[in-house]
């Protein structure tokens, strides 16, 4: 099973970047949303698979017509947050306050419940569990925000699943579809998107994307845009992150969809046994 996403956030949302990471210096920058998107969703059009689109609150309520062209293209939305902040720095009223600003623009622009959700950078941690009250109160059923190994930003290193499982807090119960990891050397990587996705061969992605029973892919716009304007003041390691690999994504991206099968979370919703997979039952801690 490959699932497919998209995390619908513009070129310029960068995390832990001083000049970009608050609201006010948003509107500094010109949108590539629309040019990007029409790519993305003429190819899935084209190849005959739909996706996932996890959506930035900020974006839906600037460009509601995006909303309306992923839904109206045969595709679904979940929520990606509403400002794009990392959720371990900050306190459970503040995230409460912007998942449920998110949550509602994207019920209210589509019609439909959001039943899914992922965290910007992946940002939930084993210190921010609480915030799985928040998505219980919010009506989230199924998250994929678990990055289940070391990054810079987020990562829950020691979770003990890359494959779907279900959290038990206090007796209720989230899916989870968590970013796939691949054990190469007695160490766990990822490849499946963003940067990764970016940076390794296709003859490698082919390879891993062929050995991977279960996969979870996360896209960017911005990872296919290779035009995009360059950030000023990111540090070396920071702009090879966020621009390597550009320049043959798009290519890259019509193999994959060529050379595989695809399908979005509420089709590999349904073909999930989830009477048989694996629980984790989730501490509460703190809710700072």
């Amino acid at each position: 099973m490959k699932i497919l996403t998209f995390d619908i956030e513009d070129w310029f949302h960068i995390l832990d970047f001083e000049e970009t990471e608050s609201l006010d210096s948003w509107h500094k920058f010109e949108s590539r949303l629309n040019h990007n998107l029409d790519f993305i969703l003429n190819l899935l059009s084209r190849s005959g698979h739909n996706a996932t689109f996890f959506i930035l609150g900020w974006v839906a309520e600037k460009h509601p017509e995006i909303v309306k062209l992923i839904l109206d293209s045969g595709n679904e939305i979940g929520s990606h947050s509403y400002s794009h902040l990392l959720l371990y720095n900050h306190n459970y009223e503040k995230i409460k306050k912007d998942l449920e600003k998110s949550i509602k623009l994207l019920q209210d622009i589509s019609g439909n419940k959001i039943k899914y959700f992922r965290a910007p950078g992946f940002s939930i941690k084993n210190d921010t569990n609480w915030v799985s009250d928040i998505l219980l109160e919010l009506g989230i059923e199924t998250d994929s925000s678990i990055f289940p190994t070391s990054r810079s930003h987020g990562g829950y290193k020691g979770f003990p699943y890359s494959t779907p499982c279900k959290l038990n807090i206090n007796g209720s119960i989230i899916k989870e579809l968590p970013i796939n990891t691949f054990k190469i050397l007695n160490k766990e990587i990822v490849f499946s998107g963003g940067g990764y996705y970016r940076l390794l061969p296709y003859a490698i992605q082919k390879q891993l994307y062929k050995r991977s029973e279960y996969l979870m892919t996360y896209f960017h716009p911005r990872d296919f845009d290779f035009e995009q304007p360059v950030l000023k003041n990111l540090s070396r390691i920071r702009k090879f992150k966020s621009y390597v690999g550009l320049k043959n994504s798009k290519n890259k991206f019509g193999k994959l969809l060529r050379d595989f099968e695809f399908v979005d979370i509420k089709t590999a919703d349904e073909m999930i046994d989830w009477e048989n997979v694996a629980e984790v039952k989730i501490l509460v801690n703190s809710k700072k």
